[in-house]
């Protein structure tokens, strides 16, 4: 007996995290069977700590309480494929089949050749297959999944009808799981539940005498995979992946970019799902930022959205005359950004009203700085302006030698940014320029201070390293190309991305490179790190999660358009923005 609650995780106050929490109620007399349950349960728990791939939910506790035991389990949005099966009055597309099995052959090779030693699921069945809101299949429910080891025989587990002879001997191995996929695929494709009919009997029920819509050559594919005799069915799930994707090819079912797309997926050595995407109406160029439980994020389509993290559901937008290309800072319930209309706006954070803005003779492009009482950002106008916080009165203003479309970084009274003429400046905000260095061409790139130190970027080449307070220079890195990438420092490595089209990483207290990594293309977007790994865009459309000590590739995830701006992560959410209009939410 058992129960399955959408419940919230409070761990996170300010984000709305959803969870599944699976219930286990044991109501065995004999206390032999009740610890027989327990110990099951208890080993679901435990196997799916040690899985990692997007169609298995992630597991976050385990515990019992008043006789009863819990898992708290990643929260699905989406249905299964028993009641997306009994929605529907009329055959499920072929195609759409198609493209769920060849996923589920991903998952089943991932859970087969998993080491140290292969995962049998034991239970495939429509309902214990889920779709996500993007499609992608689940596999839910491990309770009876277990080690495999060739030659050991144990007690028959699954579903009749589903479950291969030999599983009704006690014995378990891949190719049952792949007789389990091809009587899921079956139900699917002909709506006759195998468990109303006489086990083993599919050959006596062919597809296409149910579904004339069902090609002979998919037909063949699925009755391999339904071999009485386990010899003669598939020997591995990637090879009934491999027959389906070339049915699927041969007959049209999948498109050949889809086919690509499918492919690509499987050559990565990690899978990454969205949890949610939001689509704007241009091009996502700039960095967004997580405040309160919502996501902030500027488009060219010149609006700034307000999203919950949790959904992606819109809150509400604030329409400009320009692009947003900046990052927006907060404070205080408000929102603090620049439009490419030449205006620096502040809106409130919970419903987007207008509280003040700030006419500038520029565009901004500049992300904005805030301290206690001033906000500081650059504009095409050359100035670097200083308003104050709440009233949006200019104090003053900085006139550089060009466009300040770096972002400048505050500390100790003193203000660091540099300008599209190749100039960097340290000012004191209460005295006045403090020192200035002149780089052969613009300076986009935005400053960190760390210990003492500044690190910056030029498109002359040069990764610089500058004593913050005195303008000394203490090292620089040179590149095969420029840079508007802003540095990341972690420990004592620091982080940038080139346009030559590489990621290095250098020690920041001599500037040598430690490693580097090359992408497609180039690299204007800018490096985070957190819990030792890279995250870092590129204009070749991937995001890419690097171990930031080696630089060796974990994970990509591919979008539609290049990548310009930095991803935010909090909690173990990331967002970033891509060219292709989306704002995407992952895992992390």
């Amino acid at each position: 007996m058992g129960a399955v609650y959408r419940a919230r995780d409070l761990h996170f106050p300010t984000v709305t995290k959803l969870v599944a929490v699976k219930e286990m109620i044991s109501q065995a007399r004999d206390p032999l069977v009740r610890e027989m349950i327990e110990k099951n349960f208890e080993r679901e728990a435990t196997l799916l700590a040690t899985l990692s791939h997007p169609s298995i939910p992630r597991i976050y506790d385990y515990f019992s309480q008043n006789q009863r035991s819990y898992l708290v389990l990643e929260y699905i949005h989406g249905k299964d494929l028993d009641a997306i099966l009994n929605s529907s009055e009329d055959f499920l597309p072929v195609n759409q089949v198609v493209d769920w099995a060849i996923q589920l052959c991903e998952v089943l090779e991932f859970l087969h050749s998993h080491k140290p030693e292969a995962i049998i699921f034991r239970d495939m069945k429509p309902s214990n297959v889920m779709i996500n809101q993007f499609g992608h299949v689940i596999l839910v429910d491990f309770g009876i999944a277990k080690v495999f080891k060739a030659g050991q025989r144990g007690t028959m587990m699954g579903t009749e009808g589903y479950s291969p002879p030999e599983q009704y001997r006690g014995e378990a191995s891949p190719v049952g799981d792949i007789y389990a996929l091809g009587a899921t695929l079956h139900h699917l494709l002909t709506r006759v539940d195998p468990q109303r009919e006489p086990p083993f009997t599919f050959a006596e029920r062919p597809i296409r005498q149910y579904n004339p819509n069902v090609s002979p050559e998919l037909e063949a594919v699925i009755n391999k995979a339904l071999e009485y005799l386990p010899e003669n069915r598939y020997q591995s799930a990637s090879e009934m992946g491999e027959a389906l994707m070339k049915v699927a090819q041969q007959t049209g079912l999948i498109t050949p970019s889809r086919s690509r797309s499918l492919q690509r997926v499987a050559e990565q050595n990690q899978f990454i799902k969205p949890l949610w995407t939001f689509e704007a109406e241009d091009e996502i160029r700039g960095t967004p930022i997580y405040y309160e439980g919502g996501v902030y994020i500027g488009t060219l389509d010149n609006n700034l959205y307000a999203l919950d993290a949790f959904n992606g559901q819109l809150l509400w937008k604030f329409p400009t005359e320009g692009g947003i290309v900046g990052r927006p800072a907060a404070q205080d319930s408000f929102l603090y950004f620049g439009s490419e209309d030449q205006n620096f706006y502040v809106v409130t954070a919970h419903d987007g009203k207008l509280v003040w803005s700030y006419r500038t003779e520029g565009r901004v492009r500049s992300s904005p700085v805030l301290t206690e009482e001033y906000v500081f950002f650059g504009s095409d106008d050359g100035y670097l302006h200083a308003l104050n916080l709440a009233t949006g009165r200019r104090l003053w203003r900085f006139a550089a030698d060009g466009p300040v479309r770096s972002t400048p970084f505050v500390q100790d009274k003193l203000i660091y940014f540099g300008d599209e003429d190749g100039n960097f400046y340290c000012v004191d905000y209460m005295a006045g320029i403090r020192w200035h260095y002149k780089a052969k061409r613009a300076v986009t790139s935005s400053p960190v201070v760390v210990e003492g130190n500044v690190y910056f970027a030029s498109m002359d080449s040069s990764m610089y390293a500058f004593d913050a307070k005195m303008g000394w220079e203490l090292w620089r890195y040179r590149m095969k190309k420029g840079s508007i990438s802003t540095p990341c420092v972690y420990d004592h490595l620091i982080y940038i991305g080139s346009v030559d089209g590489s990621i290095y990483c250098l020690d920041r207290f001599s500037g040598r490179e430690v490693w580097s990594f090359q992408t497609g293309h180039q690299v204007t977007a800018s490096p985070i790190v957190k819990d030792g790994k890279l995250v870092c865009g590129s204009v070749d459309g991937n995001l890419y999660c690097l171990d930031a000590a080696n630089g060796r590739l974990i994970w990509k995830f591919a979008t539609g358009g290049p990548i310009t701006g930095a991803p935010v992560i909090c909690a173990d959410l990331l967002f970033f923005g891509s060219t292709d209009h989306f704002l995407y939410a992952i895992q992390f």
